[in-house]
């Protein structure tokens, strides 16, 4: 009986332990007393603090929606890369070691997360330039929540969440839920069909779409981390958990993931869907709902939202493939609702007959992109700086960038230029006149870009960015302009540059060396060179730069100038200056092409001359081997220049197409007819050759079968060489052999094709072997000793800024055929406002990733290192130059228009360009049979005072540039409009001293406001510490007049030399039969001044 006794006692106990325990485990599942003690003890060690400088431990997330879409996972990337380009670390967060830890057991950071997020731009003072949040539209807080959508929210997803029985509850669980769920996975392992419906809470869906793997659960591990995660954030505030739960309803309708819009992006939050799937208005709706009435309006705003709450366990379903599956399932839940007494049956029944309207075709949002330029320039830069491929991206990145720029300004110009498209504001600001505007130009066509630098000791900060384009393409950096006149500043820098290296040379010759170099210079500019250092006393730099800038020029058009591969003549602006003998100084000043064509002449010369003896042994010694090497170039670049323009033109074509293109431009004799057939086709025999020629040939028909059979066999394959073929059927040889080629390989490409045809371009110029071909060789060897010293010339302007590949080998290059950038003409200038160091273009000084989270980093830019590129010396002339052209030349109405504090005027110089771009069509004699306008421009790259320097561009884009007749007097009678506008920003320069007076000549006649020759102030910069301080002195030679004033003469276009074949010797000699197609060429001389 006793151990009866004990054994149903122990049982006794047994049972009221378990029960103790299941009651425990059932108060504590519905009270979460325990955990809140322990997970607020645990969740007031997760904390963190930024601080100066970066830390050494740092925990970014790996994955997840949201860490992506805000740049998080990023972080360590973009860390590097802006370590990389200048800048450094100067805050950091620090998080707790609890926080580390946490972080190491692969869980996410606990910490108040930011439902809305986004760049944002701030000028210079701080002003906001741009702001981009994601999503645009939240509940600013759970008041602002209508409570019928907050109960529909919680009815459908997470019923007991604001129950305040139990205040300290975990929110990140529902036991019965979970346990159900658990119970059916358990089910379909069994039974794969068995659904499986959701066991998360509001608290671990967050978890789930912000920091999962792509926003899913797909492991039991992945669940318990959501669950760990979600409860440790629960208990940041204390164990009083109503408020978190609260703060899970707002964060979860702010943030909720509801698929992709059309025209809208990722839709984020419940607020933003309305607009993106419904283009319903957010406040409209919460209006409505709040009110609750049971009218027809709120009940269709009701059960779009009810459709969005149900959306978001298949949104892509549901949104975008099967809407009608959507609208059944809100109608179901609509009665449960209403059922339920979560809303009336009269809201119910009004919602019910609501038809769930999408709006997906909504229009564009307009971006004002006018508005945001400068915006949009600098969001450019930072996708640059960070890596990030698509604004649209950068746009949600949680970051603040500090810009250069001033807000204030940027928006005053930016109205002016917009201002200029009524011809009541153009009128306003004198934009009507000679060499302006016409009355009848169209001003929408006309684009104004004006940007504006200020040189600092952290850099060339960008302050002014705008135009009047309504579109996000940049003006100054994204296109490929003629910018006329502009080149000659590249070009007289490339000059003084050749003019400073032999000055350095000479310093190290004694005086017998230089008599040597003397006799031995075969170029123009070492020659004068060398002849000036002996003779001067003053050998230091800048008398002798100050010396090549008084060197004469003819300004006569009437020469031509073989360059480029043709024979070319070029013409001057004002055709006053065409009897004129000038210097550089006057030269620049007044824009004068053929002094600018005979000085790139030399440099080019010049830089031929560099190797010694090369160019002229090759071309003196008909025998020198170097003359096959020069010749099998020319022909392998010439034969590459003709496939392209010939593959353009077949490109598209089927192989029987091709044919009767070639076909159908020949003249249909016998003899070449033969010929094209026999190349094409050589293995047709006797009677399909008949055929063709009975078809196609105007006197096939009483061609006899014998005379045919004589064609047949003369033409045989290999009868006669590519060239004679092309000479016998008169087209060109390697048009002949493209034809066969694409034939026989219908998948072509150009790159095929040219590495297929190397033999056949060298054959088809064998006639240029011929030694008694000299002069002809000649001809050919020049023109690539010039591609060649075009070469040396694009690496002096490359390193200098150049924004392009190549430069076209033809010294129109002076006076702009081979194009610019007017970002790239800002830079040259900061180079020479900088004294000839380059610093780097800054537009974003600070970068303020993650404020307020453990993510938190602040970059600010590092103090730029500068590049030397120019000697002081050379700026200071190029300098005097430039200020020339404002005191007394193509921009002389800019001359005293900006002053300083003091009502002093700032010193300004610059250079202006006008590209009249056009596309000519010339026959093979080289006359034009067609003109095409491509663009036309007007450019002004300047510097004002010390510190600011800029460019002022205005084009029409295409052939209406036609229509228009202005020149660079437009963008530097902008510039002078604007001066109101620029005053805030450039008052504060200091003023530029007086240095030693300049002649300078009279201004052009069409020059607004004409001043008097007089002084012109300038300053030098500082000698360098080595040197005594320089003092200018040399004053230019007058202008000169030379006798006999030529007449100016037409242009003559270039013409590309053709191959020149020989007539087979068993073949006579076949007058053409109509002239060579048509040549569409670029025109390198224009009107560019």
């Amino acid at each position: 009986m006793a151990s009866k006794r004990l054994y149903y006692g122990l049982a006794a106990t047994g049972v009221i332990v378990v029960g103790a325990l299941a009651g425990l485990l059932v108060w504590e599942f519905n009270t979460s007393t325990l955990q809140a003690e322990y997970l607020t003890a645990y969740a007031a060690k997760m904390h963190y603090k930024a601080e100066a400088g970066a830390s050494r431990d740092v925990a970014y997330p790996s994955t997840g929606p949201a860490d992506i879409r805000m740049g998080y996972v990023a972080m360590p990337d973009v860390t590097q890369r802006l370590l990389d380009q200048g800048f450094e670390i100067s805050q950091q967060a620090r998080i707790s070691p609890a926080m580390r830890q946490m972080a190491h057991q692969g869980l996410n950071l606990p910490f108040h997360e930011k439902d809305q997020a986004g760049l944002k731009l701030t000028d210079a003072v701080g002003d906001v330039l741009f702001d981009s949040k994601t999503p645009q539209r939240v509940y600013a807080d759970f008041q602002a929540i209508p409570p019928l959508v907050r109960d529909s929210l919680l009815f459908v997803e997470n019923r007991e969440l604001l129950s305040t029985d139990n205040p300290k509850r975990n929110p990140a669980v529902e036991w019965d839920r979970l346990a159900q769920a658990v119970l059916d996975k358990l089910i379909q392992l069994v039974n794969p069909s068995h659904d499986v419906p959701g066991g998360s809470t509001l608290a671990t869906q967050i978890e789930k779409y912000r920091h999962s793997p792509d926003g899913l659960t797909m492991t039991v591990q992945d669940k318990w981390q959501q669950m760990a995660s979600a409860s440790v954030r629960a208990y940041l505030d204390g164990a009083q958990t109503l408020p978190t739960r609260q703060r899970l309803v707002l964060d979860y309708l702010n943030t909720v993931p509801l698929s992709a819009a059309p025209k809208f992006g990722e839709v984020i939050g419940l607020p933003d869907a309305l607009w993106a799937w419904y283009g319903l208005d957010f406040n409209r709706v919460n209006q409505l709902l709040r009110a609750n009435h049971a009218d027809t309006e709120t009940g269709n705003a009701y059960k779009h939202v009810l459709s969005l709450i149900i959306a978001q366990r298949k949104p892509s379903y549901y949104l975008n493939v099967n809407h009608k599956a959507l609208a059944e399932n809100t109608n179901v839940h609509l009665r449960l609702l209403a059922r339920e007494g979560v809303i009336s049956a009269a809201l119910r029944d009004v919602a019910l007959q609501a038809p769930l309207t999408f709006n997906i075709q909504r229009p564009l949002q307009n971006n004002a992109f006018i508005e945001q330029k400068a915006a949009n320039a600098v969001r450019s830069r930072l996708a640059n700086l960070l890596g990030v491929p698509r604004l649209y991206d950068l746009d949600r990145y949680d970051v603040t960038a500090d810009s250069t720029l001033n807000a204030a300004a940027q928006k005053s110009v930016s109205q002016f230029l917009v201002s200029l498209n009524s011809t009541e504001g153009a009128s306003k600001v004198g934009m009507y006149g000679k060499n302006l505007l016409n009355p009848d130009n169209d001003l929408s066509k006309i684009i104004y870009s004006f940007t504006l630098y200020e040189m600092t000791p952290q850099g060339a900060l960008l302050r002014i960015q705008a135009d009047n384009l309504n579109q996000p393409f940049d003006i100054n950096k994204g296109a490929k302009l003629d910018l006329g006149s502009t080149a000659k500043l590249r070009t007289l820098i490339s000059y003084l540059e050749i003019v400073s290296s032999l000055h350095q040379q000479y310093q190290k010759l004694s005086a017998e060396q230089l008599r040597a170099q003397a006799t031995t210079a075969s170029d123009a500019i070492s020659s004068w060179a060398v002849n000036y250092y002996l003779q001067a006393k003053d050998k230091s730099l800048t008398p002798m730069l100050e010396a090549a800038m008084a060197r004469q020029y003819s300004a006569d058009p009437s020469q031509a100038f073989f360059t480029g591969g043709g024979l070319h003549r070029f013409v001057n602006f004002n055709k006053d200056d065409n009897g004129r003998v000038m210097d550089l100084w006057a030269a620049t000043r007044n824009s004068v092409n053929l002094v600018y064509v005979r000085l790139m002449r030399d440099i080019s010369l010049y830089y031929m001359a560099q190797t010694p003896g090369v160019a002229g042994r090759v071309l003196e010694d008909a025998n020198n081997p170097a003359r096959r090497t020069y010749l099998e170039r020319f022909a392998d670049k010439e034969g590459q220049a003709y496939l392209l323009r010939f593959y353009k033109k077949y490109r598209t074509q089927t192989p029987a197409q091709v044919s009767e293109t070639l076909l159908n431009k020949i003249h249909p004799t016998p003899r070449r007819l033969a010929a094209v057939f026999r190349y094409l086709a050589p293995d047709e025999n006797l009677a399909s050759f008949t055929k063709f020629m009975r078809s196609r040939s105007a006197t096939g028909e009483s061609l006899s079968d014998s005379a045919l059979a004589n064609l047949y066999a003369q033409y045989a394959p290999n009868a006669y060489s590519l060239a004679d073929l092309g000479y016998i059927a008169q087209v060109h040889p390697l048009e002949l052999w493209l034809v066969s080629y694409l034939r026989e390989h219908p998948q072509h490409t150009f790159d095929t094709v040219v590495a297929a045809s190397r033999e056949q371009r060298i054959g088809v110029y064998k006639w240029l072997f011929s030694t008694g071909r000299k002069n002809a060789q000649d001809i050919r060897i020049r023109s690539l000793l010039e591609v060649e010293s075009f070469e040396k010339i694009y690496q002096d302007w490359k390193r200098l800024g150049y924004p392009f590949d190549s430069l076209v080998p033809s010294y129109a290059t002076a006076i702009g055929t081979s194009a610019d950038r007017p970002a790239a003409l800002a830079e040259l200038m900061g180079i020479l406002v900088n004294n000839g160091v380059r610093v780097p273009a800054v537009s974003i000084e600070k970068l303020h990733f993650a404020a307020g989270t453990p993510y938190e980093t602040v970059f600010t830019r590092k103090k730029p290192q500068g590049e030397r590129l120019l000697p002081v010396e050379l700026t200071v002339v190029v300098r005097r130059a430039l200020q020339g052209v404002v005191e007394q030349g193509t921009a002389g109405r800019l001359r005293g228009v900006f002053k300083d504090n003091d009502g002093k005027p700032l010193i300004m110089g610059g250079k202006t360009g006008t590209g009249d771009h056009r596309f000519d069509t010339v026959d093979a004699s080289g006359n034009v049979v067609s003109s095409r306008v491509v663009n036309r421009t007007a450019t002004m790259v300047f510097f004002i005072g010390e510190k600011f320097f800029g460019t002022m561009t205005a084009i029409v884009r295409g052939e209406e540039g036609a229509k228009y007749h202005f020149t660079s007097s437009l963008p530097a009678q902008l510039i002078k409009a604007m001066s109101p506008q620029l005053s805030a920003v450039l008052a504060p320069s200091r003023i530029v001293k007086v240095a030693p007076e300049m002649e300078m000549d009279d201004p052009l006649e069409s020059v607004e406001d004409p001043v008097q020759s007089q002084p012109i102030p300038v300053t030098p910069s500082p000698a360098p510490e080595s040197e005594a301080k320089i003092v200018p002195h040399l004053t230019p030679t007058p202008t000169l007049t030379t006798p006999n004033k030529p007449e100016a003469k037409p242009i003559v276009k270039p013409v590309p030399i053709p191959p020149q074949p020989v007539a087979p010797a068993n073949v006579p000699p076949i007058a053409p039969q109509q002239a060579p197609a048509p040549i569409e060429e670029r025109r390198p001389t224009g009107e560019a001044y």
